[in-house]
């Protein structure tokens, strides 16, 4: 890979490297906080959190966030969430 394919790709890294860090130290569904969750708190699949990641990773940071955040707002008490994919 080139180096400006490097650099394109630098700011998907990134974001991508700060929703894995939530995840193993934060998420009730990836983290250390998951033996108190024993079914899950997400109640979409896949989870919020996995879901930033791909859609970051597949649509890049300028629509991959949007997308995450759209994700996170539609997951409240009244949606009946299941299979969701990005």
């Amino acid at each position: 890979m080139t180096f400006v394919g490097r650099v394109i790709l630098l700011p998907r890294r990134a974001v991508g490297a700060v929703i894995k860090l939530y995840q193993k130290t934060l998420s009730p569904d990836h983290g250390p906080l998951r033996g108190y969750y024993p079914f899950g708190a997400c109640k979409y699949h896949p989870t919020c959190s996995e879901y930033g990641y791909q859609a970051v990773m597949k649509y890049g940071v300028l629509r991959g966030v949007p997308k995450s955040i759209w994700r996170i707002l539609r997951c409240n008490p009244w949606s009946r969430g299941g299979y969701d994919p990005v």
